[in-house]
Parts: structure tokens; C-alpha cells; sequence
């Protein structure tokens, strides 16, 4: 008879994959995040890449993670995990000190031979004293047992080693009794140019699944509560992808045919990757020759009726600046989406900041406003990719979308919309009988909205030209009359400053009684909100609100920030948006929390950080 196993209920639980780059780590915690997600559990995930292109196999450097939490009121990847997998020594010493007490950390003892200790700079032979480590250690041989189970399958042994991680997550779908057929699917869907990969990884699976079934040791096993989900139909969603089908939605529901024209970089090439896939949907995406053509081809795009979009990071929107200029002057729609990454210049390419709001916000010469928006998950990205698109279109000017690489690249479970919960987005279009009935010129607009109506070329009667030097207010022909250039420069900033009457208002959570108000913008929602959440449990009266819309911020923010005797803005910078608020509202205080290390919060961090400042006297 087999031993019972010590089985744990939770509300939810952290994994974490470690291993070489070529480990197949996020393959691995991708497949569990989508087996997880379609058996109704929350999930969020933290893919966290080396920054090096291939660093020495087992070398420190060469660590690549993906951690995921799975379960309900999910709304981080979790500070510290309940089971880290370690497939050498090197991912286990970067990666110890996120398991939490109690957990289960499961390693390939395999690899961890005197050579592979000396790889990952060890002093002893012995790493798990050596390291200090109280978790349960599982010593599996997890390349021995993908061996034999691959003895007959003609594989050769380059190929037999990369179906290791299909062996842990085996494993791990055991520990956590997730339903190998939901896996197997993806496996299938993935491999299915390859059938001899798919029947290898198969048996690889069931292999490593049955191990933990009949060793059956004392270990910790999970069972993982769920809550009734909204009826519909459900995918797990990386932040990127979900922008691009966002983008997708917001071209049906303006009849404007979607053009991406970008240059690859990292972490935004999944964008235009995906949207390069989506020619049956009409969408056209170019790569360009480099980050001024690629803005320069959607402006292009965009006075030709397009839905114009470009994707890039931090140092390709500094590229892109004079280009946004041109866009701003020339009062063409255009989305231009930042998937913010670690800098100043090439910087830290594939981790996460939020350094990159102010030149957002600023970074144009001249009076050069533009509406910028921020998206607060990975879902966010498709319901804020839509809003960019429909306040670009309907306000006539260029939309900046802030994401970053920790929402990008993470995913989250995501219910699949019907297309009308999403409203229609109206072009201001200019029709030949208005324009006749007025007069029309290019820069005549609606002086409720100050938005310029919109002509498409080839429209008989509305022949027109825009471009880069200033015009006429009223005939559009080129102009250096100062009081007219002052008029357009005012012009142009109310627009933006109008748009406030077209977004939600600003929305607080919390203690009613509070006094304190934790807030932040973009990608950090769901840390600071379990944060904030945290804080309530223990009885101290705090309240949240995050922003989504950075320019024009809410119409009611100044009325929601005066109302606490402390605000505290937390941001993965060194406080732009705490500056740009205290600019904006100089009789309120504004405290920060603030993190420049290429990570995202732990939520522990905030929680100390919250109570540090409402402690002060």
C-alpha cells in the first residue's frame, strides 16, 4: 500500500522553473500556466530571461526562469514559491532564496556532478548545505529517467536531452494534479510539423508524471481551491499578444484597416510577430529598416486612412521623437506603443522599468503634446491597445501606450470578449457635402473637441497637404505669423487637455476611513493592490487607486488625492511619475516607493515600504 502523501490547500501557489537557456524553461512554465488557466484557476506569470544571448551552459549568467502563481485573487506572479524546479546547479543557486518555507524544491541530480558544481562557482560538494537550504529537496534523476524513457525512440541523445523539462513538468503536473491531456494537447498543437517530438514528449510526461505517482515520498503535494469563473470561453494571454489582437479589435470596430510598420526589438518584437501572422485579418505589418521608417511608414499609413500603429522599447521611441513630432503637428492618428525595458540605452534588455514616462510624456522638441495611456496587466494590454487606437482616431493625434516587459512578456488567464463589449470607435471624418458646406480646409476642426476633421485622399473635393512647418489656423496654408503659431500651439494642448472628458474617472479601493493612499500606474497594478490589500488585513486604513490614463490624467485626480493625508506613489523608476503628479498638484505631498533593478515589486517590498511612510512622524 502506498504511503498517503501530505496534501496542502491553498488558496494558491508560486512554481518557479529554472534552468539553462536552453532548458526549455518557458516552455515548460508556459504549458503548466495554460493547463492551470483552462481548468478555471487565476494565474500570473514572470518569465525572467538572462540578458545574455547564450552564456556558458551551466554558468550563473545563463539562468532563465518562469515563475507563475495559479489559483484565485491571483494578481502577481508571486514574491517567493511554493516549488522551484532546479535543473543544474547554477539555477539553484540563483533561485534558492525564493522558495518559501516549507516549500518543495525539486532538482535533477543528474547535473549536479563535481564539474557542474565548479561551473556554478560552489566551494564545497555539498550545495544544499552549502547554500543553507531548509525546503524539501527532491534529488530526481530526471536525465537518467528521460533516457530510458526514450531507450527506443531513435532519438538521438542532442534530442533525447532537450525533453528534460517535459520530464519535470510531468512531475510537477503530478504535484499539483493537473490533467496530463490538457498538456499533451499543447505539446500536440506544438510539435505537430514534428510527430516524432510530440510521441517523444509524450512519453516523456507520462514518465515523469508517473514517477511522482509511485514514489509517492512525503512530499508536499498541493490541492489548489477554485471559484466559479464568468461562463465563456478562456486563454491564457501574454501582455504582447494581447496588445497586438487588441489592436486587431479596435481596426474592426473603426472599419480603418490595421497597419503596423516597426523594427524588431526586444521586448516588442512579439508584436508585430503576431500581427505579421494575421493577414487573413486584413492587417498589414512591415518590418522596417530601422526605428525612424518604421514611425515614418505608419504616418504615411495613418494620412492614407490607415490605423497606423508602431512597437518598439525605450531606446527606439527616443528614434522615433521627431517622427511623433510630425505626427503631432500634422494632427494624424497614430499609436505608438513602448514596451519599457531597463536602461538608459541599451541598458538592460530583457527586464523590466518604468523609465521611460517622462520621455514619453516630453521627449519631442517643441510644444509637442501627445496622449499617453498605460495598461495595468497583460489582459489590460488588449482593452488599453483598444483605447490608444480609439482616442488616436476619434481625437485626431498620437497615442503613446506605455507598456512594460514584465506585463509583456507575463501572462494571465483571459476571457475571450464578445466583440460588443466593445463600442464602435467614430472617425471624425470630413464628407464631401460638409466640407463644401463649410469651406473646409485641413486644420478646421470641432471647436467643442478641438479635434480636425478627418479627409481621406482620394475623397473627390478634400485634396489636401500636411506636413512639418506651421500653418494657418483656419486655411491651413503654411504660416510664421507668431500670434497664429501661439494659437496652434494652445490649440493642440487643449485637445489633449480634452480628452479628459472622454476616460473614466479615477476609482478607489479600500478602506473607506482611510487615510493613507497607495498609488501607482502601468504594470505594477497587481503588487501594489495585494499590497494594499495586505496592509487592510492588518488593520492599517489604507486605500488604492492605480492610473491607466497618464495624459490627460482623470478629470477627478485632484479631487480624489486631496481627500489623504498621505500619498504615496510606488513606480519602478526614480519617481517621474511622483514628480509629474507634484507638478500637477503642488498642495499635495507626494511620498515614493521606488525600485531601478531590472525587477518588478515584491510585494513585501511595498508593504514595508507603505508602513515605513505612514509611521513617520
Amino acid at each position: 500500500m502506498l504511503e498517503q502523501t501530505n496534501v496542502k490547500t491553498l488558496e494558491k501557489v508560486v512554481v518557479r522553473f529554472s534552468g539553462d537557456s536552453g532548458d526549455g524553461m518557458q516552455l515548460a512554465g508556459n504549458i503548466f500556466t495554460n493547463v492551470s488557466a483552462g481548468i478555471g484557476n487565476q494565474v500570473s506569470t514572470f518569465p525572467d530571461y538572462p540578458a545574455e544571448i547564450r552564456a556558458p551552459q551551466g554558468s550563473l549568467g545563463g539562468v532563465s526562469g518562469f515563475q507563475v502563481s495559479v489559483g484565485n485573487k491571483v494578481h502577481t506572479p508571486g514574491d517567493h514559491c511554493d516549488v522551484l524546479v532546479a535543473m543544474n546547479p547554477a539555477a539553484l543557486k540563483q533561485n534558492h532564496h525564493h522558495v518559501n518555507p516549507g516549500g518543495v524544491i525539486i532538482v535533477d541530480i543528474d547535473s549536479f556532478k563535481e564539474a557542474d558544481l565548479r561551473k556554478a562557482l560552489y566551494s564545497t560538494d555539498e550545495p544544499f548545505k552549502e547554500l543553507g537550504i531548509k525546503a524539501q529537496v527532491v534529488e530526481v534523476p530526471v536525465t537518467t529517467l528521460t533516457k530510458e524513457a526514450l531507450a527506443d525512440s531513435g532519438l538521438d541523445n542532442k534530442s533525447v536531452l532537450k525533453c528534460r523539462n517535459i520530464f519535470a513538468l510531468g512531475l510537477v503536473c503530478w504535484l499539483f494534479d493537473r490533467p496530463l491531456e490538457s498538456a499533451l494537447h499543447f505539446l500536440r498543437k506544438k510539435f505537430a510539423r514534428k510527430p516524432a517530438i510530440f510521441e517523444a514528449n509524450s512519453k516523456v510526461i507520462n514518465a515523469g508524471y508517473n514517477y511522482g505517482a509511485n514514489r509517492h515520498a512525503s512530499v508536499s503535494t498541493y490541492r489548489i481551491e477554485s471559484e466559479p469563473a464568468r461562463p465563456g470561453v478562456y486563454t491564457d494571454i501574454n501582455g504582447n499578444t494581447a496588445t497586438a489582437w487588441g489592436l486587431i479589435m479596435a481596426s474592426e470596430k473603426s472599419d480603418r484597416p490595421l497597419f503596423l510598420g516597426s523594427y524588431p526589438i526586444t521586448p516588442a518584437t512579439d508584436i508585430l510577430q503576431e500581427l505579421a501572422k494575421r493577414k487573413d485579418l486584413g492587417v498589414k505589418a512591415l518590418q522596417m529598416e530601422d526605428e525612424i521608417a518604421g514611425v515614418c511608414s505608419a504616418i504615411g499609413a495613418s494620412f492614407a486612412g490607415n490605423l497606423a500603429v508602431t512597437s518598439t522599447s525605450g531606446p527606439g521611441l527616443a528614434l522615433k521623437s521627431e517622427g511623433i513630432g510630425l505626427a503631432v503637428i500634422a494632427e494624424l492618428p497614430l499609436v505608438v506603443i513602448d514596451v519599457q525595458r531597463g536602461g538608459p540605452s541599451t541598458g538592460l534588455p530583457t527586464k523590466t522599468e518604468q523609465t521611460d514616462l517622462l520621455q514619453a510624456l516630453y521627449g519631442r522638441n517643441g510644444e509637442s503634446p501627445v496622449a499617453v495611456v498605460a495598461p495595468a496587466t497583460p489582459t489590460d494590454c488588449f482593452t488599453m491597445a483598444f483605447e490608444a487606437s480609439r482616442i488616436a482616431i476619434e481625437h485626431m493625434t498620437p497615442v503613446i501606450l506605455l507598456t512594460d516587459a514584465f506585463i509583456g512578456n507575463g501572462s494571465s488567464a483571459w476571457r475571450i470578449p464578445d466583440s460588443d463589449e466593445y463600442p464602435e470607435i467614430k472617425p471624425n471624418y470630413i464628407s464631401p457635402e460638409k466640407a463644401a458646406e463649410i469651406s473646409w480646409r485641413p486644420y478646421l476642426r470641432d471647436e467643442k473637441t478641438k479635434v480636425r476633421y478627418w479627409a481621406i485622399p482620394g475623397t473627390e473635393g478634400l485634396t489636401h497637404r500636411l506636413g512639418g512647418l506651421e500653418k494657418d489656423y483656419v486655411t491651413g496654408a503654411i504660416s510664421t505669423d507668431p500670434e497664429n503659431h501661439e494659437k496652434m500651439v494652445y490649440t493642440r494642448r487643449e485637445k489633449i487637455a480634452r480628452i479628459a472628458d472622454d476616460i473614466p474617472a479615477l476609482e478607489v479601493i479600500g478602506d473607506d476611513d482611510a487615510d493613507t493612499l497607495l498609488l501607482g500606474w502601468g504594470g505594477t497594478y497587481g503588487h501594489l493592490r495585494t499590497a494594499a490589500q495586505d496592509l487592510c488585513s492588518e488593520g492599517r486604513k489604507v486605500a488604492f487607486t492605480h492610473f491607466r490614463y497618464i495624459n490627460p490624467l482623470p478629470s477627478n485626480t485632484g479631487e480624489v488625492l486631496r481627500s489623504y493625508k498621505k500619498v504615496i506613489v510606488a513606480e519602478l523608476n526614480t519617481g517621474q511619475f511622483a514628480d509629474y503628479l507634484q507638478a500637477k498638484y503642488p498642495d499635495v505631498r507626494i511620498e515614493r516607493i521606488n525600485k531601478v533593478q531590472g525587477q518588478p515589486f515584491l510585494v513585501e517590498e511595498v508593504v514595508e515600504g507603505v508602513k515605513r511612510i505612514m509611521d513617520e512622524k
